[in-house]
């Protein structure tokens, strides 16, 4: 471990010539301590001889370079939103799309006096808990010491809705964050829940029959772990490319946490959370967390009671809806606004579809789920993946993620992780009743629709672990958001309950290069030096910004483009396609900011959808679907479309791509589109992310963040990342744009992990922080 042995004593001749901050002064009492280090680009790395420490530490760290953001949460939470903001405007939280500040008030006051928060802490360890409070009392110190007035970041500089936080706070941000697969998105339709005769005027109008599934972005996540048979070192590697939104309370910190003999990791904590989660390791064992296909929650659907629309039946038996009323100030004048919010024995009402005769309910998996944090102490302190799978059976905390991993031993990982609500195939086919989409709908007026349980699940209403797909090899593993069964193709894994996402089903196209890549780095085909992978492989793997649709169908479109010198657009235009045919035929295949030809080509697939010739074929699943479809006019319409668009906008065809997508400060960035292009290496906007009137894209918003490579040799683990929106959300912070700035040059940070490599850092500064407490 760092900070003990020979390794502690030579990092002391450097750290005697290390210039530092002054200690910050101590508190009453002095009950925690903690050593702050930032290295180059700001990155912080914590020291402290206890959890409570740490957790002060860290929170201090994040205040100074994420407070503002976090100050806007709480008012979030506290559901003071209407009051600061307005309450008819929106959230503009991208996982609950659509909800108004007044919805979002309702809910979260609601929560927040429920009650119930309270008593799921009384069941985590103390170890949590004193994290936890550290954490609190260090974000409390940072606003203390600095004062709202003097606050550096103008987004609330000043503001009256600037307060402490409290512990309830990080439990209850937590807790709806780990129900981001389910009832988060609902967070509006729960609070403007009323039956058909009294439902209160609102802008969030409800719509007829099933509950309408939330349009979310994109967001999930690749990652590849290769053991000892498949890397150069016969040591393990894993990437992890986390695709998460650049604003917000979903952002990352980057940060490293340290206590002597007992914990050594780092990695990326999500915002407001005490723990490392996403795109981590500690000196044995790295791990990285794409979104599951799993479903995590399940509608149900309720027959009401003949006369009542507040009472249902189940097996016949008339049930009443509890109510519950809430009050909260609207703000603009309004004053107090009081709703009623209405649950059932499956769980919330939502406003969608509540007519005399039917209603819809919402079950969560994740409900009342802070296991996470449990969960992920224990992976912080784990030795090896087995302790991986370990923790995962101990509490089965993960939420809606999947767990991909390598370790120093050169075993690899994939785990079905997420929290899965226990749905037999049986039940999906005799109690599902068809919605057009991807979400479960259940008949609520049978018990025989109930969810089951297994012996070895940590709760009732789940699966239990031993039900979930997992491998574990010394060969290579990998998750592109794509259901379990081809997590290593060469061993496909089946046999698994439907809700985890069935085997047999089509792959993205960002899924498939994922595979593709992996299969050409073994071969030692793709360019990047002899046959296996380390370090240096994976980062050129990472940002190769393939686009596997154009590497699919480009050069058949070109054939087909310059057969027909011109093509007709939907509006019956004739379009000149010459040009297009030459720009495309130069393009590079690439998403770099220089690439030529990227952008017309991605004006043409969103036109095209899905072009293929040859369909999808279960037994085929690399390879198909296949082939461009010419003989559909859509091909040819969408080409047309896409030169009409850029000549409207006066964009040369060939314009570098850097010139029309760039992250906000005009940075021009590399990536392109997943869903659209199938791109590895993800660049796209929250919402609106077509070409606009100013002939640019939208500022990239959503996408790569958190990027780190590892491997482990014998010598320890090294590693390099990159956070592709900088480290910090203040925009006056000299770490507000500059990882950002190397991102645009695929420009990777060597990771300061040891103490010496710390040590030796020119840009290291340290601050002794000690204090008793808020």
């Amino acid at each position: 471990m760092r900070s003990t042995g020979t390794a502690r004593i030579a990092a002391a001749a450097i750290l005697a010539l290390t210039p530092f901050l002054p200690a910050v002064p101590a508190h009453a009492g002095a009950r925690y301590q903690a050593e702050i280090r930032r290295t180059a680009y700001g990155i912080p790395h914590i020291e402290a001889a206890d959890y409570a420490s740490l957790g002060y530490g860290e929170g201090y760290a994040f205040a100074q370079d994420d407070f503002c953001l976090m100050a806007q949460r709480l008012v979030t939470l506290d559901g003071r939103r209407s009051r600061y903001f307005g309450a008819g405007n929106q959230t503009g939280d991208p996982f609950s799309p659509g909800t108004t500040n007044l919805a979002s008030d309702v809910y979260f006051t609601a929560d927040r006096t429920s009650g119930d928060v309270p008593k799921l802490v009384a069941g985590l360890s103390s170890t949590v808990r004193s994290l936890v409070g550290g954490y609190v009392d260090g974000y409390n110190r940072y606003l203390a010491d600095t004062g709202t007035a003097q606050l550096p970041d103008p987004t609330c500089r000043g503001t009256a809705w600037v307060r402490p936080m409290t512990q309830l706070d990080v439990y209850r941000h937590f807790l709806n964050i780990i129900q981001l697969g389910g009832e988060t998105q609902y967070t509006g339709l729960i609070a403007t829940a009323a039956p058909p005769t009294t439902a209160p005027p609102t802008t969030d109008t409800p719509a007829a029959g099933p509950p309408r599934a939330p349009r979310l972005p994109a967001y999930g996540s690749n990652a590849m772990a290769s053991g000892s048979t498949t890397t150069r070192a016969r040591g393990a590697t894993l990437l992890s490319n986390s695709h998460f939104p650049w604003t917000g309370y979903l952002r990352y910190h980057q940060i490293q946490l340290t206590i002597p003999g007992q914990l050594d990791v780092t990695g990326a904590a999500l915002a407001g959370t005490p723990l490392v989660e996403d795109g981590d390791h500690n000196e044995n064992v790295a791990w990285s967390h794409p979104v599951s296909t799993a479903q995590t929650y399940t509608l149900y659907r309720l027959t009401l009671a003949p006369g009542d629309p507040t009472a249902y039946l189940v097996d016949g038996k008339k049930i009443a809806m509890t109510r519950r009323s809430v009050t909260v100030n609207a703000g603009d004048g309004t004053g107090k606004v009081t709703r009623i919010l209405y649950s059932t024995r499956y769980g919330p009402l939502l406003a969608d579809g509540w007519t005399t005769s039917t209603a819809y309910a919402i079950r969560d998996a994740n409900s009342g789920n802070l296991r996470g944090l449990e969960t992920w102490l224990d992976y912080d302190r784990s030795r090896s993946v087995a302790d991986l799978k370990t923790a995962l059976a101990g509490t089965q905390g993960l939420g809606f993620v999947d767990t991909v991993a390598a370790d120093s031993t050169g075993h690899t990982l994939y785990a079905e992780s997420s929290v899965v609500p226990h749905v037999t195939d049986d039940q999906l086919t005799h109690c599902a009743i068809p919605t057009g989409s991807a979400t479960v709908l259940l008949d609520g007026s049978t018990t025989r629709c109930d969810w089951g349980s297994d012996p070895d699940a940590v709760v009732p209403g789940i699966f239990g672990p031993g039900r979930a797909p997992t491998l574990t090899t010394t060969g290579n593993v990998a998750d592109s958001n794509t259901t379990p069964w081809l997590a290593d193709p060469s061993e496909p894994l089946t046999g698994y309950p439907a809700m985890y996402g069935a085997a047999g089903t089509e792959l993205s196209m960002r899924g498939r290069l994922g595979l593709s890549m992996i299969a050409q780095r073994v071969a030692g085909t793709d360019g990047y030096g002899p046959a296996g992978f380390d370090l240096p492989s994976l980062e050129q793997l990472m940002l190769g910004d393939r686009d596997y649709s154009a590497e699919l169908l480009r050069d058949q479109l070109v054939r087909f483009c310059r057969a027909s010198s011109t093509l007709t657009a939907s509006d019956g235009t004739a379009v000149d396609v010459r040009a297009a045919c030459d720009t495309l035929a130069r393009w590079d295949l690439r998403g770099d900011p220089d690439s030529r030809g990227a952008v017309l080509w991605r004006e043409f697939m969103r036109g095209a959808g899905q072009p293929f010739a040859v369909p999808f074929d279960p037994a085929r699943p690399l390879t198909t679907p296949r082939d461009l479809d010419t003989s559909d006019p859509a091909v040819g319409r969408a080409l047309a479309d896409a030169v009409q668009r850029m000549q409207h906008l006066h964009l040369p065809l060939d314009v570098p791509l850097g010139a029309v997508q760039q992250a906000p400060g005009g940075i021009p960035v590399p990536g392109c589109t997943t869903e659209v292009e199938g791109c590895y290496n993800a660049a796209e906007a929250l919402g609106e992310d077509d070409l606009q009137p100013t002939g640019a894209y939208p500022a990239v918003s959503q996408g790569s963040s958190f990027i780190m490579a590892v491997q482990f040799t014998p010598t320890g683990p090294q590693a390099a990342t990159i956070m592709t929106y900088s480290e910090s959300a203040d925009p006056s912070s000299p770490h507000h744009t500059d990882q950002t700035r190397l991102y645009a040059r695929k420009i990777w940070i060597p990771e300061r992990y040891t103490e010496a490599q710390i040590a030796a850092d020119p840009a290291l500064r340290i601050t002794y922080l000690t204090g008793g407490g808020s």
